[in-house]
């Protein structure tokens, strides 16, 4: 995970603050389960009827760099998504976040019960939606290659190289099926999967941008970004199949998009959390 010096993290918190003091009354800091999070909007606006009685309940695939930066659920004090979820859980008026760690694939499969929200960059596709209610979506996505520090792969020797990528994420399909990649290696978790990249024993590993972006700077220079592939992919939350909170949620969430809160939480978690990195940066490559 990412780690900031004090200096680095009274000054993050301070633009944060400041940059968020526009939306409905300016941002306050809290404490049981909202983490370092600055508020925003009106507290216990809404109400639902929680899955855990007195906290919000939010299912996460860890590490999750620039989303839930902590190395585990207990010590995950901000970041975009983490943030997102407390100022949802503060505007229906619940003073805890409860973290909880999960795979990716029990995730997107619905294997997991008694939550009010699952967030882990998770891709919208119709198959999923068989099994898992999506909420409305918060981020655009594309899809990133990190390779190790040195590599020559570019667009066209990727469809030649050994890739590895994460089970149960769409890029599964995208690497075998649409780039025609034959050697493939499907990792269990986002941390082995770029442990394996940084040594060598794979030739590059595609995930979600943001996430390669993230492992990238935190990398201490084993890794680097060497391409990205444009999607049509929303990002959004999920829910347990017939979630009577999902309406409740889903307009909160359009909340803060409208206000601004969401930018100004992506400014200042994601853009940091990439090194100085911008996406934009990072070459475009054609399946």
């Amino acid at each position: 995970m990412t780690i900031l010096n004090t200096t680095a993290k009274l000054a993050r918190r301070a633009l944060l603050a400041t940059a968020l003091t526009f939306v409905a009354g300016g941002a306050a800091m809290a404490t049981e389960g909202y983490g370092d999070c600055p508020l925003t909007g009106e507290k216990g606006a809404a109400s639902i009827t929680p899955a855990v009685s007195g906290q919000f309940t939010v299912i996460i695939n860890l590490p999750a760099v620039g989303q839930f930066n902590g190395d585990t659920p207990e010590t995950v004090k901000d970041g975009y998504e983490f943030c997102m979820a407390v100022n949802i859980a503060h505007r229906l008026g619940l003073d805890k976040v409860k973290l909880v760690n999960a795979s990716f694939d029990s995730i997107v499969a619905g294997q997991n019960k008694d939550f009010d929200i699952a967030l882990a960059l998770i891709s919208v596709t119709e198959p999923r939606k068989k099994v898992v209610d999506f909420s409305a979506p918060y981020l655009a996505s594309a899809h990133g290659v990190a390779a190790k520090a040195g590599s020559t792969l570019n667009e066209e020797t990727i469809k030649q190289a050994h890739v590895g990528t994460q089970a149960g994420t769409t890029l599964v399909s995208f690497v075998q099926d649409t780039l025609g990649v034959s050697n493939v290696d499907v990792f269990d978790d986002t941390a082995s999967m770029f442990t394996a990249a940084a040594a060598g024993k794979v030739d590059a590993v595609m995930t979600d941008l943001g996430i390669v972006l993230g492992q990238v700077a935190n990398s201490g220079g084993k890794l680097q970004a060497i391409g990205k592939y444009p999607s049509d992919e929303l990002t959004a939350g999920i829910y347990q199949k017939g979630s009577p909170n999902a309406e409740t949620i889903d307009k909160i969430i359009e909340d803060l998009k409208a206000d601004g809160t969401l930018k100004k939480l992506e400014t200042a978690y994601l853009l940091e959390s990439f090194g100085g990195v911008s996406p934009d940066d990072v070459p475009t490559w054609k399946p």
